[in-house]
């Protein structure tokens, strides 16, 4: 079962998922860790620190677990 993570605005950029997430421990880190790791969004493989996840996406990152996008 996926964790849940909740927004309170529209939208949230794939770096600051990851981070709200607690998969990384800082903003700074967002282009290395996707530069090391395979990151699926809705199935597809994207590693664009800056793609905009909304509420019903699906973060998958092996290793580290599998994300819902809830509002």
């Amino acid at each position: 079962m996926p964790e849940k993570i909740k927004l309170n605005t529209e939208f949230i950029t794939l770096g600051q998922f990851l981070k709200l997430a607690d998969v990384i421990q800082s903003g700074g880190m967002a282009k290395w860790f996707l530069s090391e790791n395979d990151i699926f969004i809705n199935g597809e493989q994207d590693q664009r620190r800056g793609r905009k996840l909304r509420t019903g996406d699906r973060i998958q990152i092996p290793g580290f677990g599998e994300f819902l996008i809830t509002d």
